[in-house]
Parts: C-alpha cells; sequence; structure tokens
C-alpha cells in the first residue's frame, strides 16, 4: 500500500481529485486530497503559500509512512516546497501540467504573459488574492499569489515525475516539458487533454500515479 497526498490547482478544493482519490483508494491505497486554507468554504486571513506548503508538511508528517505527492498547477509550487523541508518523507512527487520551481520563483515570474494578464485583472477587486475565472466550477475561490523559498533539498527526492496536458493552447508547461524530458532525473508523461487532469483525464492519471507507489 502507498500513501497519496493530493494537492489541488489554483482556486480549486480536494473535490477536484475526486475522481483520482476514489479510483486509487479502489487499489487500496490511502490517499488525502487537500483543500488548501481559503480554499473552501470558510475564509482564511493571510493565506499564501507559505501557509499552503506547511499544511502538506502537516500532512506528510501526520503518518510515519513516505508518501508520493501529487501536484496539479499551482499544487506544483505547493509540493515542491513541502518537498523541500520533509525530502526524506518524500517517496515521489508528481506534477500534473504544473508549476515546478526554483528559489525565489512565483506563479507570476513561471507563467505565461496571458496569464499574467488574467492575473491583474483577477485581483483588481481587492489586489491580494485573484478571483476565477467565471467559466471555472462554482466551488474554486480567490487565490493568494505569492513567491516560494527552496533550500533544494526538495531534488533529493528520488522519483520525480512530470505529466504534459497537450491539448490546450497557450499553455505554460510546454516548454518545461520539452526541457525535463531531457533530464534523466525526470520521468516525463503526455496527455492528450486540457489543463484540468484530474477532472478531465483521472483514469489515465491514475494509471501513471500506480507507477510511483
Amino acid at each position: 500500500m502507498a500513501r497519496f497526498v493530493l494537492v489541488p490547482g489554483g482556486w480549486h478544493g480536494a473535490w477536484a481529485f475526486d475522481a483520482v482519490s476514489n479510483a486509487l483508494s479502489g487499489e487500496g491505497h490511502e490517499v488525502q486530497a487537500l483543500t488548501l486554507s481559503g480554499l473552501g468554504d470558510e475564509p482564511a486571513n493571510g493565506a499564501n503559500l507559505e501557509r499552503h506548503i506547511n499544511e502538506v508538511v502537516q500532512a506528510i508528517r501526520g503518518r510515519d509512512m513516505r508518501v508520493v505527492l501529487v501536484g496539479h498547477s499551482y499544487g506544483g509550487m505547493v509540493i515542491t516546497g513541502a518537498a523541500d523541508k520533509e525530502s526524506s518523507r518524500v517517496k515521489a512527487i508528481v506534477y500534473a501540467d504544473a508549476y515546478v520551481p526554483d528559489n525565489g520563483a512565483s506563479v507570476w515570474s513561471l507563467t505565461t504573459p496571458n496569464y499574467r494578464e488574467r492575473f491583474i485583472a483577477g485581483a483588481a477587486a481587492d489586489g491580494l488574492t485573484c478571483a476565477p475565472a467565471a467559466h471555472l466550477d462554482r466551488r474554486c475561490r480567490p487565490h493568494p499569489i505569492a513567491t516560494i523559498r527552496l533550500t533544494g533539498n526538495w531534488r533529493n527526492v528520488r522519483s520525480k515525475a512530470f505529466i504534459a496536458a497537450c491539448g490546450w493552447e497557450g499553455s505554460p508547461f510546454v516548454e518545461l516539458y520539452e526541457r525535463l524530458r531531457l533530464d534523466p532525473e525526470w520521468a516525463t508523461h503526455r496527455l492528450d487533454c486540457a489543463h484540468d487532469v484530474p477532472r478531465l483525464a483521472p483514469e489515465a492519471l491514475t494509471r501513471i500515479l500506480l507507477n510511483y507507489v
């Protein structure tokens, strides 16, 4: 049995991983999908990336069992920070069409000009959070944007994988995928779907995750 900790992308909660969580549980694995602070029904003043990282760290420490960390989109920022703090407790780290940051990076610095324009528009209301786009699920919530501080310890995790969703235009992740697929420290996978991998391709994502149990 393996233990999975699943971290959703921006604006989303644990519900985004429902199909994947059910599939992994059905295979006999322990699964914990997280709704990060400020992204559920209760507001969380001061929610930011560092707080989200610490919430994943607490999940990792909650059991004396190494985990497979999975992050979608923004969740890549969070799982990198958590693995940086607890690399010895992480069996594998899997990025599902997600950001892979270096020290000092942010979603802002890593994304495309088109997405920066979206973030500016989304932050117009309060300047602190970015409102979800109108077409997203009604359960989505405004999302904080912040930088990340890393030591580099996350790179000590032996198994690192990147999954690229190649069925949508304007992806900020295609160039990253092309770079990582040439790196022998990474396993890479392609899916022919749009960005919301956990909801659009749960069966395919589950099959990939089972490689890391």
